[in-house]
């Protein structure tokens, strides 16, 4: 498995390094060198003769003049531009041994760019000669790497403008979080880590298809759909394709049972629409739905003080893993949130991020900036699985964070989190642990949605299609 860091956790590991006993210029040395050797693996691949290094005043600027030092030392054209007036003491040395560069952008073009400008530590936008420089780079039509993060990619994968768009990126040390998520995704690029010596610790889960085979196992011969678990769908009173989406992902995702609690508005047309699903009327709780492994709540039934009521009770009542989504987590975020410490099951949340601002009081943007950290704050705070649904799920208990390496813009239409939430409940019915189902179904429906996107382009496929690419996934694992 791999693991991603933030920013400051990066820093944290980097300090821990150097106190035992490598300096940083070694460290610089060693990013440059690898940045090089990935500058002219480029440049024999598509045939490039020479390169521009654009570079900054800090660390990250450093190690672009050591690799372009390098590139020249392997018979390569190598430039720089450095437009900055203040230097680290580790960049000024390296500065230094490198030579001459140029002080103003050039006229010339090239076809390779590497980004050196700004690392990790960007908190305010570019302005100024920088600025000016993403813009030179953006607009340059060249292939461009960046070193450890584009320019002004900041924590939790916020673009701030400007931000430089690269091919690849080569990321040092160790993965960074800021890469995997929100505009993180389309401004880095193809991602690779240079390994300099920094030691990793345990942090965020990047989980990928390898990591979620295991709980995919080849099933015995002698079972039966006692063995799997049953699941109960509530949803759909106000919006009835909710409740279809849902139950029909439910029935893909392995679970001996699904059931759908129709209201007696919904019953009608329900009848015969999924045959496979066991169709029950809902009146109130009953020894049928108590039973279940878990129940998925809130898609299409509409915010109002009765779900609320509905909510609270199976908090209260409830023994098996209670899945909030959709108008029942907006009822939490009107109601009271605080209905979720009085529960006595396991309980699983899965808003988009205007569901999570609502629940938690923040600004989306906030919860964005904030990268991880939010979602695992309140996770520990309520003692709920977080699932924070966007191009890049994470997944929190509090205690363990992921991040889900798969989705795709076809993904962005009503109805795609209904098919999570239906896919999730028979996850967790079959038996796989909470956190774990989450990861799981988050990359099972990812991955749906890239292979939709391969086949049908990223507009055109509808969350019926993503349930009808989810068996083509899970023959893969």
């Amino acid at each position: 498995m791999k693991f991603a860091y933030t920013n400051e956790r990066m820093r944290v590991l980097d300090a821990q390094t150097i106190e035992a006993g490598t300096s940083s210029l070694v460290l610089m040395e060693r990013a440059g060198k690898a940045l090089a050797d990935r500058v002219c693996a480029v440049m024999r691949e598509k045939g490039i003769g020479d390169v521009l290094f654009v570079c900054g005043g800090g660390n990250n600027g450093g190690d672009g003049f050591v690799a372009a030092r390098y590139v020249r030392e392997g018979g390569y054209d190598a430039d720089v531009i450095c437009l900055a007036q203040k230097f680290s003491p580790d960049c000024a040395v390296q500065k230094e041994k490198f030579g001459a560069c140029m002080g103003r952008i050039p006229r010339r073009r090239y076809a390779l760019i590497v980004d050196c400008l700004f690392g990790t530590g960007l908190t305010r936008a570019i302005e100024g000669d920088g600025a000016n420089l993403v813009s030179f780079i953006n607009q340059s039509g060249a292939y461009v790497i960046a070193c450890d993060v584009p320019s002004g990619l900041a924590e939790g994968g916020v673009a701030l403008d400007p931000c430089v768009r690269a091919d690849e990126t080569l990321t040092i040390g160790q993965l960074k979080e800021a890469l995997l998520l929100a505009d993180g995704a389309d401004m880095a690029g193809k991602i690779r880590v240079a390994d300099i010596g920094i030691a990793g610790d345990r942090g965020t889960e990047v989980w990928e298809g390898d990591d979620v085979k295991q709980f995919f196992p080849k099933r015995k011969s002698h079972t039966n759909k006692g063995d799997y678990g049953a699941a109960a769908i509530l949803a759909g009173n106000a919006f009835s394709g909710a409740a279809f989406l849902s139950a029909g992902a439910c029935l893909k995702s392995g679970a001996g049972y699904t059931n759908l609690y129709a209201s007696e508005e919904l019953y009608p047309c329900a009848v015969g629409k999924l045959p496979a699903v066991i169709l029950r009327r809902f009146q109130r709780i009953d020894e049928s739905l108590s039973g279940a492994d878990c129940i998925a709540l809130g898609m299409g039934m509409g915010a109002d003080e009765d779900l609320y009521g509905l909510t609270q009770k199976l908090l209260a009542e409830y023994r098996g893993t209670l899945l909030i989504d959709a108008d029942a987590l907006n009822v939490l975020a009107c109601y009271g949130a605080d209905a979720l410490k009085e529960k006595k099951c396991r309980v699983v949340l899965t808003p988009h991020p205007k569901e999570f601002s609502r629940l938690c009081g923040k600004s989306t943007a906030e919860i964005l900036r904030g990268g991880t950290e939010n979602a695992r704050r309140f996770a520990a705070e309520y003692g709920v699985t977080l699932v924070l649904k966007n191009n890049r799920t994470i997944i929190t208990d509090g205690k363990r964070t992921a991040i889900i390496a798969a989705g795709s813009p076809a993904l962005a239409k009503g109805g795609s989190g209904d098919v999570l939430a239906g896919y999730l409940a028979g996850t967790v019915a079959r038996g796989v642990p909470l956190f774990d189902a989450a990861c799981c179904a988050c990359y099972v429906v990812g991955r749906a949605g890239e292979i939709a996107a391969e086949r049908m382009g990223e507009y055109a496929p509808d969350a019926q299609d993503i349930v009808n690419f989810l068996p083509a996934v899970m023959r893969t694992l």
